[in-house]
């Protein structure tokens, strides 16, 4: 019976890990309690007698329950942090990962920032001064969001194909204040953006795009394939599909010596490597577990350099 944080946390733990071997089972109830309760995590553990009124027990014992069939935290809560950032987040849109941070500290070092990140594109040249970023396949807005709020002397046009998404990515915006520095344009990749007079004055492109290969859609671990949108994961047969779409028109929007980087799961630097028009540099980037998680390209100088 739930009573108290203690019984609370007991019953949570009971649930997720014995009963369901959920990972991490006790931190997901402990972090669902404190944020039910407009608490932080240490109050758990300060106050164990604290009771809970009949409410706050219905909704603990209604969020664990789905947590437990496997619905993400992130979405039971509304939000997820990202780059010390709070977002909002529901089914509309995929999880902001830890590991797609290495993208935003890349681009803020290239866009000028004050350090890299340890094992980041430490030697790259930075990135051309032109005061536009584009972020491609936007979803929640994370990256063109992180981008421009700590990057305050660019503007970011951020594009998605889902509608759906894009509300979620303006809410963010809007509650992160930087709705006048990050417009969003609604459809396939580079294709919004074609009205616009910026083709060869975007500084950097990040593109996190599908890249899950479709055979492995049903391997994944169920808090993802059972909940977030698949067409924000499944990247084709062998996860490159849209990458391919994308490369050939980066080129049309970069300045000379623009950066474009593409988020990868492993395995998939060199393949993607190879992509690369003629006259571009690449070179893949391996996240702090030394794994590949970054490809970054840029575009050759200017011709008549």
């Amino acid at each position: 019976m739930i009573t108290d944080i203690k019984s609370a946390l007991r019953w949570g733990r009971f649930l997720l890990v014995e009963e369901n071997n959920i990972d991490f089972g006790s931190l997901d109830a402990e972090v669902i309690l404190a944020d039910l309760l407009g608490r932080e995590r240490n109050f758990l553990y300060r106050e164990p007698d604290y009771p809970l009124t009949p409410g706050q027990r219905s909704h603990f014992r209604d969020l664990i329950t789905r947590r437990a069939q496997g619905e993400p935290v992130a979405y039971l809560l509304g939000q997820r942090e990202f780059m010390g950032l709070p977002f909002y987040v529901d089914n509309r849109v995929l999880v902001p990962r830890p590991e797609t941070e290495l993208l935003v500290e890349t681009a803020l070092v290239l866009l000028g920032g004050p350090s890299p990140p340890e094992g980041s594109a430490v030697n790259l040249p930075p990135a051309p001064v032109t005061g536009t970023v584009v972020d491609v396949g936007t979803g929640s807005g994370a990256i063109g969001i992180s981008l421009a709020h700590y990057s305050t002397q660019i503007k970011v046009c951020a594009t998605d194909i889902s509608p759906a998404a894009l509300e979620v990515a303006r809410h963010n915006a809007a509650r992160l204040g930087v709705s006048d520095r990050v417009a969003f344009f609604s459809g396939n990749l580079l294709d919004p953006l074609d009205p616009l007079s910026i083709k060869g004055k975007v500084s950097i492109i990040t593109a996190n795009l599908p890249y899950i290969p479709s055979v492995e859609m049903s391997q994944l671990p169920k808090d993802v394939g059972a909940y977030e949108p698949h067409s924000a994961l499944d990247g084709g047969p062998d996860g490159l599909y849209f990458c391919r779409r994308l490369l050939p028109r980066a080129g049309e929007y970069l300045a000379p010596e623009g950066y474009l980087l593409m988020e990868i799961t492993p395995g998939q630097g060199q393949p993607l490597q190879a992509l690369a028009p003629a006259g571009y540099s690449t070179r893949v980037v391996n996240d702090l577990a030394g794994r590949e998680r970054l490809v970054i390209f840029r575009t050759p100088q200017a011709k008549n350099k």
